[in-house]
């Protein structure tokens, strides 16, 4: 399948000069909220990259749940692919592409747990169906079947039809995030890009790159 005539002109936005003297996560803020607005789903999405014992990279959409200063905070079973890849290295890369506004934002961090009571009380917050679906996968294990799941979830959801406590396996991540890329598209395909490095003394430099 040739693809070769697959093409678009980007000209729905600028990233200029003086975009390099913002704070990156005020800006990173910014553009999250206009992709919102958009009313696009899953807005908050992103993929998370990540690196396994065994030097192995892996990739897969999660959804961003608080910006907090530099922390990108997500929640994720610990016992998953992805939950032992970062306990292994816990280094992450996060990609958030909004094709409508023809943007993204790549950050790299590192990536740590938050506390049981953060995930205590995020777990609460979850609507009745999510807590059932957390606790009885034992994600990235095999399974027999999709019936198999079904009848799984149909016992638990019996026995606590109005939910159940956090499993001690699942809970969140922060990623902290040292470096950030802004990509703007544009004409000609000569885009916009400008990336921050977080300094030790805790200020950020920025530097335009070539597209």
């Amino acid at each position: 399948m040739a693809l070769h005539d697959d093409r678009k002109e980007y000209t729905k936005g600028i990233l200029d000069d003086r975009c390099l003297g913002v704070d990156p996560l005020v800006q990173f803020a910014d553009w999250l909220e206009a992709y919102r607005n958009t009313g696009a789903e899953d807005a908050t999405a992103f993929a998370l990259s990540t690196v396994s014992s065994q030097g192995e990279p892996d990739a897969r959409i999660v959804l961003l749940k608080e910006l907090r200063g530099r922390e990108l905070v997500f929640f994720t079973n610990y016992r998953s692919k992805k939950g032992q890849d970062l306990e292994a290295h816990p280094r992450a890369h996060a990609l958030f592409f909004w094709p409508a506004l023809e943007r993204q934002v790549r950050i790299f961090g590192s990536v740590a747990r938050v506390s049981d009571q953060e995930s205590l009380t995020y777990f609460a917050s979850r609507p009745v169906g999510s807590q059932w679906g957390a606790a009885v996968s034992d994600q990235s294990q095999p399974v027999a079947s999709r019936e198999a799941m079904e009848e799984r979830l149909l016992a638990l959801s019996t026995a606590n039809p109005n939910g159940v406590p956090r499993p001690p396996h699942w809970g969140g991540f922060a990623l902290t995030a040292h470096r950030i890329e802004f990509w703007q598209g544009r004409a000609s395909r000569l885009h916009d890009r400008i990336q921050y490095q977080h300094r030790a003394d805790g200020t950020w430099s920025a530097q335009r790159l070539q597209p």
